[in-house]
């Protein structure tokens, strides 16, 4: 695996780390379904209006709505959903997310006071959850998406177990 030569400071090769499930590229991918909606009705604006000058400007506009459509879908979207990661370590949690901007959230187990697993309809249906570790800190930002809902499950009572062990050492 080349990123994991490449940027060992963001994805220690050492540590066993996890990816998400590949359904949440199709979560993230369904609200890109709008931005041609609002192309066809830029266009269908475009040729109502009676100026030949703004019928190319929202011609412009519906063509620059679809391009992005398109963009995201084949391209960004996979490449952003594919850049999360966690990984267990024996007093912490590593989250790393990103491709352009990384970042790496170390959250210690006894520090973390809600595991929170949630599922809106459409992850539901996929089949996935997003994991939510919540601390005493407001800027952490400690969230794992499309994850598979037993492994959530599952990783929830890890961490609840891990965090009591070590919140009795206290």
């Amino acid at each position: 695996m080349r990123e994991l030569a490449s940027d060992p400071l963001f994805l220690d090769p050492t540590l066993d780390w996890q990816s998400v499930s590949p359904r949440l590229v199709t979560e993230r991918r369904l609200p890109l379904l709008l931005l041609p909606l609002f192309a066809v009705g830029a266009a269908l604006l475009a040729v109502s209006v009676t100026s030949t000058a703004w019928e190319l400007v929202w011609w412009a506009v519906a063509v620059a709505l679809m391009a992005g459509a398109v963009i995201g879908w084949f391209v960004l979207v996979p490449r952003m959903a594919s850049s999360w990661r966690y990984a267990e370590r024996d007093d912490d949690l590593l989250v790393r997310r990103g491709r352009l901007i990384r970042r790496l959230t170390v959250v210690p187990y006894g520090r973390m006071q809600v595991i929170e697993v949630s599922a809106n309809p459409v992850s539901q249906r996929l089949g996935i959850a997003r994991v939510t570790l919540v601390t005493a800190s407001a800027d952490t930002d400690a969230t794992i998406p499309g994850v598979p809902t037993e492994i959530a499950h599952a990783l929830r009572d890890r961490l609840a177990a891990k965090g009591e062990a070590s919140a009795a050492g206290l």
